[in-house]
């Protein structure tokens, strides 16, 4: 898996390159591994200048500013939540791409319709907001490998649509 979280972030930083935008990430459930996988690549510097990791409530709130009654109304593992967090990030960030992740990634089901590896990702790409739903199986750690795998993926996949 780290192996294929490589390869897309080189890919995503090539396409960042090409263009010449800036990047920005805000995590939650991945907790900094979308980031880490990104900065391993040489030359990352020249699309990603900040990230967000806003594992609790309170830091989506005063980093990302999400509304505390969103996430209240919403919780936290929500499409509403994920696209508020990519659009404070890209304004923050000042960013041309925002990728945001927020899931459970636990072992266990909290609710039956909050279940273990239920993750949203969202992609603030020029002035649209796109969120996606996905139920990634397996135990914590692949469901955060996967999350960020699939944000680079949609990344790339943003940026090829232009």
């Amino acid at each position: 898996m780290q192996k294929h979280l490589l390869k897309k972030a080189g890919q995503l930083l090539h396409l960042m390159q090409a263009g010449g935008y800036k990047l920005t990430f805000a995590e939650s459930c991945t907790g900094g591994l979308l980031s880490a996988a990104f900065t391993s690549c040489p030359g990352a510097s020249d699309a990603l200048s900040m990230g967000f990791v806003t594992y609790a409530d309170s830091a989506k709130e005063q980093l990302l500013g999400v509304p505390s009654d969103m996430l209240f109304e919403y919780t936290a593992v929500s499409a509403p939540v994920a696209a508020a967090m990519a659009r404070g990030a890209k304004a923050r960030a000042q960013a041309d791409l925002a990728l945001a992740v927020t899931g459970w990634a636990g072992s266990s089901e909290l609710a039956e319709d909050w279940p273990a590896g239920l993750v949203y990702i969202a992609a603030a790409w020029q002035e649209q907001v796109e969120v996606w739903r996905y139920q990634f199986p397996g135990g914590r750690q692949l469901v955060r490998q996967q999350a960020a795998l699939a944000a680079l993926q949609l990344g790339i996949k943003k940026l090829s649509e232009k």
